[in-house]
């Protein structure tokens, strides 16, 4: 009997315990993190301004004592960062384009469908325009500049299509639909990756 009573003492004296630490784990959990930390809200960046399922968006910040030279550096660094995404996005296309053959595509096809990839990101990019733009001046009288940019996906798509086409190679094995599903279907990765 006295095992029994000394049982049943541990257990309660466990679960109390258990209950208790559980209690400060959930108490430690409702802290704030970071108290008296202040959001700092950046300008042309957030959901507005996030890749989706038809378009190619970046943003980049640059700081400068000159207000050209601050534009400048947010605009390349908004560049840099799009065609980083387009860059990553068409070599997924292309790899799940090239496994999409039963017999396989030969590596000079794969390495002239990424190269074309290259090629017209470098293109396309010289026409982005900007679709937010903000400047400040730091109390120093510094320019800190924000930008974001857009590619509609519809354009690289259409200017990869032209350059298959002109390759004779390439167009005899090149299914446009096949390769725009497959476009399609890693721009719904892309918008699903930004949690649109």
């Amino acid at each position: 009997m006295k095992r029994i009573v000394c049982f049943c003492t541990a257990a309660i004296l466990l679960a109390f315990v258990s209950c208790s630490s559980q209690k400060k784990v959930a108490e430690q959990k409702s802290v704030p993190v970071g108290k008296g930390d202040v959001e700092v809200i950046i300008p042309c960046t957030g959901v507005g301004f996030y890749s989706d399922a038809t378009t190619f968006r970046a943003s980049g910040e640059g700081f400068s004592h000159s207000m050209t030279t601050a534009k400048n550096k947010a605009l390349q660094t908004a560049r840099e960062r799009l065609a980083t995404s387009i860059e990553s996005t068409m070599q997924a296309v292309i790899d799940n384009y090239a496994s999409s053959y039963e017999t396989g595509m030969d590596e000079e096809s794969k390495s002239k469908y990424q190269g074309l990839s290259r090629t017209i990101v470098n293109r396309t990019l010289q026409g982005v325009v900007p679709i937010c733009e903000k400047v400040m001046q730091t109390p120093e009288g510094a320019y800190r500049a924000y930008v974001a940019v857009e590619m509609m996906g519809g354009k690289i798509l259409e200017e990869y299509n032209n350059s298959v086409n002109k390759d004779d190679k390439l167009r005899i094995e090149y299914e446009y639909e096949k390769f725009k599903q497959t476009f399609d279907e890693e721009m719904r990765k892309l918008e699903e990756k930004n949690g649109r």
